[in-house]
């Protein structure tokens, strides 16, 4: 197989130091951008740490859908896992911001390998089924147990101590938004690193062809489980950092409208890209902030529009449209048709 055959040739070193240029490249354009989103909008950075944390979410949704095959409605059960578990041990006096980040990310890797114990016996329609029932299961179980999650009122008053005991997490979301523009950077880096490995091959072999893959000897439950996983830590830590940055943790980190709305994002980005996933969280949010600001009682209808207009015109996302615009450019300047 294609993908496969890719994973075990060695590739040549032109090719790799042009991937590495580009990834950097990509790399330095997303710290371009947060920082210039720092500066440009300082009355807004609740928001864009919000956005941050989407799209952490985002990503994860694009592990398991976009390089391994699985569409998921779900996806919210392990944002909200990291989220709750953040909250309930910061109540509890684990206040310390990078250890409830890895709270975060260790509860919604346990999530993950629910689910995908779950999800990974069915195929097709039938999974797609079981993520809705476990978001829904999830959503029921965050709203019974009162006791531990708040149940409809939610945590509020979450009191995060000091990143590394010297910057406060202010009013004006300063060193929330920092922080996860860091979380965010350092997270991506990895994921590359994941993607392009043997093992990112080997994912996006199964979603290609499954039945050969497990002709060539390779056991496809345990690859995909173990992506399952790696989306769960990275939603989970989307889902502390949400809990950090507003001190609150409710239903709705949750619930399936995050879910169905992180798919959106993913398919308006483009589906196995890990560009078009922060493309398409951005897009969208911002999008659907100005647009609701304008218009609050059809603003729906808007965004709607917008994703008929992108899916029609670029199937791929619009990050397919950035790659077939960079491959005419580069065509273009080396002479060929």
């Amino acid at each position: 197989m294609q993908v496969v055959a890719q994973a075990q040739r060695v590739p040549a070193p032109s090719s790799v130091g042009n991937r590495w240029l580009r990834d950097a490249i990509g790399l330095a354009l997303i710290v371009a951008a947060g920082l210039a989103g720092y500066w440009l909008f300082p009355d807004n950075l609740a928001l864009l740490t919000r956005v941050i944390a989407v799209a952490l979410l985002v990503l994860s949704l694009d592990l398991i859908t976009g390089y391994c095959g699985v569409a998921s409605l779900g996806q919210a059960s392990l944002f909200g896992a990291g989220a709750y578990a953040a909250g309930i041990a910061c109540v509890n006096g684990v206040t310390e911001p990078l250890t409830l980040i890895v709270i975060g990310a260790v509860a919604g890797a346990a999530a993950g390998l629910l689910m995908g114990t779950i999800m990974l016996r069915a195929h097709g329609l039938a999974q797609l089924v079981l993520s809705i029932a476990i978001v829904q299961l999830f959503h029921e179980a965050a709203n019974k147990a009162s006791a531990y999650t708040g149940g409809s009122d939610g945590l509020a008053g979450l009191t995060v101590s000091p990143l590394f005991g010297l910057f406060e997490f202010d009013l004006w979301g300063q060193t929330a938004y920092l922080f996860g523009l860091a979380l965010l950077v350092v997270v991506f880096v990895v994921l590359k690193f994941i993607v392009s490995s043997p093992f990112g091959m080997l994912c996006r072999g199964i979603k290609q062809d499954p039945i050969r893959i497990r002709a060539m000897g390779s056991f496809v439950f345990p690859v995909l489980l173990k992506m399952f996983v790696i989306s769960g830590a990275v939603a989970g830590m989307g889902g502390a950092l949400a809990a950090i940055s507003t001190q609150v943790v409710g239903l709705d980190s949750v619930s399936f409208e995050l879910s169905a709305n992180a798919l959106v994002m993913l398919v308006l980005g483009g589906l196995g890209s890990l560009y078009g996933a922060l493309v398409g969280t951005v897009i969208f949010m911002g999008f659907e902030h100005i647009v609701s600001a304008i218009n609050p009682f059809h603003w729906m209808t808007m965004v709607g529009a917008l994703l008929i207009a992108v899916v029609l015109a670029a199937p791929g996302g619009l990050s397919g449209v950035l790659e077939t615009i960079t491959r005419s450019a580069r065509r273009s300047k080396g002479g060929r048709p």
